[in-house]
């Protein structure tokens, strides 16, 4: 008895490495795909796109600073919706409720701080407090993909879909509070292209219960100068 659960643990053992294994070695591909190593190199990033939805095109400039500063600016039909996160703080306009400066909370607090992670969730997940799980290979419209498991730190949920072939993120689905209610987001990474040696998707589809959006970019400037004062929050 005692012989069995021995030989039982030690293949429990070394199943638990063989996974470990095959999680570090997809995401090893998947981080050479994308040009990591020149990633953790940029300091700024400086996009331009423009955000389809309910019929409308809206204009978005969104500026990200290691190691932890965001902003995003969204012209909305003449008025100015503004995002940011100073690395410490995050806060919002809308100048449709007021023009004062509000606190970002809750979700919209943790999507912000999500965008300023400029290395992206699944570098140093460990290290972040995250936890991986490579669930598998699945069919993800059409494509052979590994499915990967991303637990956050705050106990949220997400899943990416890794092209088997190419090591690129087809999509992400993820569970979101939105509106007092969890709902199933799924962001599709379309469109690759090379900027400096890095591989980043030119459109971004999400779709949900609440309905869709199109992201496209426009421009994106790599290292670009970016003044520190922009992610502070405006005085009263």
């Amino acid at each position: 008895m005692k012989r069995t659960l021995i030989l039982t643990a030690l293949m429990l053992i070394a199943f638990v490495g063989t996974q470990a294994q095959t999680l570090d070695k997809v995401l090893s591909k998947h981080f050479e795909a994308v040009g990591q190593e020149k990633l953790l190199k940029v300091e700024t990033f400086i996009m331009k796109a423009k955000i389809s939805q309910m019929g409308m095109d809206l204009p978005m400039d969104m500026i990200i600073v290691r190691p932890n500063k965001f902003r995003l600016d969204m012209d909305m039909q003449g008025q100015k919706m503004v995002q940011a996160f100073d690395g410490e703080t995050g806060w919002m306009i809308m100048p449709w409720i007021s023009n004062e400066p509000q606190d970002l909370a809750g979700d919209q607090l943790k999507q912000a701080m999500s965008q300023a992670d400029m290395e992206g969730e699944l570098y140093n997940y460990d290290e972040k407090g995250h936890t991986a799980e490579l669930i598998g290979k699945v069919n993800s419209d059409g494509k052979e993909a590994y499915r990967i498991k991303l637990t956050t730190k705050d106990g949220s949920e997400k899943n990416y879909f890794i092209d088997a072939n190419s090591y690129m993120v087809l999509k992400v689905k993820a569970k979101v509070e939105a509106m007092g209610q969890t709902i199933d987001v799924e962001t599709k990474m379309l469109d690759y292209m090379t900027v400096n040696g890095i591989k980043m998707a030119k459109k971004i589809e999400a779709s949900s219960p609440m309905g869709a959006q199109t992201i496209v970019f426009d421009e994106i400037k790599l290292d670009e100068k970016v003044d520190d004062a922009i992610f502070a929050r405006p005085a009263k």
